[in-house]
Parts: structure tokens; sequence; C-alpha cells
């Protein structure tokens, strides 16, 4: 099996980054908060946070996830002082496990000039007390991998995607954790995805969150088809669906989980993004961006973005692979994507070929190359109002 190295976490899991999350805790404090990030002069220095100002139960267990995330080393919290974020809460979480954390009132430090200056100091200090840390042996079976599309085509599904499926299928063998996700883009795939659960008490699970996907389009009045997918060939909900789809591969479908559910075991796992309950105002339809932070909030290492139509997207905290699916494309954006999927139109790769490319560049991206992504800059983040039940029993799997 192929070794890698991590840093190992308090909790027990390992990390392939060592970043200092400093994060806005309202929009109030966004500004001074990226003043911090920029001043460091350090790409370990990423930018996260949540821009509402009144409390959401969702938007505190992300963050709470996101700043325990085992490629995050460290933390400073930066505070308007007013708003609803019970940042008590995400401070006393972060302390418990085990990593070093530091909270800024801009209200009580004397605004923005003050704030940006002691939260430089802070920054320092974190980059110190996390610098070098000790990497310990971490198996493939302990990594967890997240797939997204995102400016799909009709070439997605026929290149990016089944390569994506194939590099799934590779890892789960080697009980590597991959999750999928994007349930209101899976609409019409609800058979065969059941069909595929470990257990019938997962189908149904699996079912079910399928019919509050297609609720919640129906009731917002539009579905996930943007005006770009058919510009770009696709013609059907169903046929964008069955491209997303394919990025599953075909391994036996261990669990269901939600935004921040971590995986307890290896095998592939189904990301419901759909928010829980009616479609309220202020929850967003869908976002690229988004859903990759919700994939990072479930422990994934690493992200695999697909594009057909081009996209230049990256994340802080976890790397983000790059796979172009249009060989047009990716004449075009190139400098922006890892792995060119196009070739398998050209003919001069097949679907497992390139599949196999992307495992590789799993692997050598967990061992600490960059991704493009990483290498231009590239920290996108978006954290919105959301609602969420608790996962049942019957969506994990049984012991």
């Amino acid at each position: 099996m192929i070794g890698l190295q991590g840093i190992v976490r308090q909790d027990g899991r390992k990390g392939i980054r060592n970043v200092v999350c400093v994060v806005y805790l309202v929009e109030c404090a966004h500004h001074v908060a990226r003043l911090v990030v920029s001043k460091s002069q350090s790409d370990r220095v990423h930018l996260i946070g949540f821009p509402g100002c009144y409390p959401n139960d969702y938007s505190l267990r992300i963050m709470s996830q996101l700043t325990t995330h085992p490629n995050v080393g460290g933390v400073l919290l930066i505070s308007l002082g007013c708003e609803g974020f019970n940042r008590e809460a995400l401070e006393a979480t972060i302390r418990d496990s085990g990593r070093p954390v530091e909270t800024l009132v801009i209200q009580s430090e004397g605004g923005t000039r003050r704030t940006v200056d002691a939260g430089l100091d802070r920054v320092r200090s974190l980059l110190e007390a996390t610098e070098n840390p000790e990497l310990v042996p971490m198996g493939i079976d302990e990594l967890v991998v997240g797939t997204i599309c995102g400016g799909s085509d009709g070439t997605s599904g026929i290149t990016a995607n089944p390569a994506v499926g194939r590099c799934f299928d590779r890892l789960v063998a080697e009980h590597a954790t991959c999750i999928f996700e994007e349930t209101g883009e899976l609409i019409g795939c609800e058979e065969i995805m059941s069909a595929r659960a470990a257990t019938p008490e997962l189908a149904t699970e699996i079912n079910s969150a399928m019919a509050k996907a297609a609720n919640y389009y129906a009731a917002m009045g539009y579905g996930s088809f943007a005006p770009g997918n058919a510009e770009g060939g696709l013609t059907t909900q169903e046929e964008k669906s069955m491209g997303a789809y394919s990025k599953s591969g075909s391994s036996r479908i261990s669990g269901l989980i939600k935004p921040g559910d971590v995986p307890p075991s290896g095998g592939l796992f189904l990301l419901d993004v759909v928010p829980d309950g009616e479609p309220q105002f202020g929850f967003p339809n869908i976002s690229d961006n988004a859903e990759i932070v919700e994939l990072i909030s479930s422990g994934c290492h690493l992200i695999l973005f697909t594009t057909g139509r081009g996209s230049v997207v990256g994340s802080a905290i976890s790397p983000v692979i790059k796979i172009c699916a249009n060989p047009e494309t990716y004449d075009r954006m190139a400098d922006d994507m890892d792995i060119n999927a196009g070739k398998i139109i050209a003919g001069t790769a097949s679907v497992g070929e390139v599949g196999n490319e992307i495992y590789d560049s799993v692997i050598t991206i967990a061992r600490g190359s960059e991704s493009t992504s990483e290498a231009l800059g590239h920290q996108e983040f978006l954290l919105t109002y959301k609602r969420f039940d608790a996962i049942g029993p019957a969506c994990l799997p049984q012991r």
C-alpha cells in the first residue's frame, strides 16, 4: 500500500496541510479579518467566516468542524462584539481539540487599526506555535476525498465525471473514505442509488433525501440546471443528474451524511446538502463554493472538482484538484486545471487511464505538492444560513 505522511491531531485524525484560520464571526468583522490575512503575507493563513448576525445552529456546527479539521493547526477568531454568533462556544470547541486559539473583539480592541495590529501579533504567534509539526505515517485508508462538479457541459458526464468515479472505486477498494454530493443534481437517480445502498434502511433514507430535494426545487421554482449548462450542450435535468451521478463510481454506498457529519469508516458516502424542512427565504439554491465548504466540514482532506465550461475556484483549508472535461476548455484554461480529461474525447486516453491519473494526483497532492488552485492563491470560502436535522442510525454503516 502507498504510504503517506500526516500531522496527527488530538482526536487521532491526520492532516495533510497545517493552516492557521482567521475567522470572522459576522460580516462586520470581515474587512478586519481580511486585512489580517493579507498583511500576514503567509500562504498558511486562510480566511474563513460566517457573515450573518442572527445565530444559526448550522453555521456554528460547520464552523466548529472546519476549525477543528485535521488540516487546521491554529485559529484566530475575530468578532465585532455584538453579533449573535456564539464565539465562546466556538473558542471552547477549538481549545478542547488541542489547537491554539485566540479571540479578538473589535469593539473592545478599539477599532480597525488596533485590531489588525493585535491580529497580526496573534497570527505570528500561531504560525510559530504550529511550525514544523511532527509528521507520522498515514495510510490511504485515513484519507477522506470529496467530489463536486461545477460549470458542467455536455462533456462532463462522459469524461471527467466517470473518470473521477474510477478514481473513487480505486480509493474505496483501498478503504479510503469518499464523499459525493449535490443531491439537488441527482434527481432522477434515486432508484439506481438506492439499489447500491448497503442496507434496505439506507436505501429508504436515500429515497427520502431525493424526494426532499425534488420538493425543495419545486418550491423554489427552478432546479440546479443553469443557463451555462444548456449553452454547454446539456439538454435536461436528468441528463445533468446522470453525469453528476457518474462521479460516484460503482462501489456500494455505505452511508448518507449531512454537512458536518464525519463518516465513521472508509467507504462511499452520499452528502445530502439540501436543507431540511420547508424551503425558507435566505436558503440558497446551490453554490459550488458553499458545497466545497460542506464537504470539507465532513472531513475531506482534498476535493476533486470537475468542470466542462471552466471554473477557477479553489478553497480555504483543503486543496482542490481541478479536472477539465472539455478539451476546448482545457486549451483555453489550462493554467487553472490539474487534469485534462478531454483526452478521452480526443481519443488519446481512456476513462480508466484518466481515473488513474486523478488517483496519482490525489496521492501527490496529499504528500504536499500544491494543486493548481493552491499555487494560484485561490482560497474561496462561503458559508450561509441553512438548517439540518440529525441523521439517524439507518444512515450509517451497521456494525
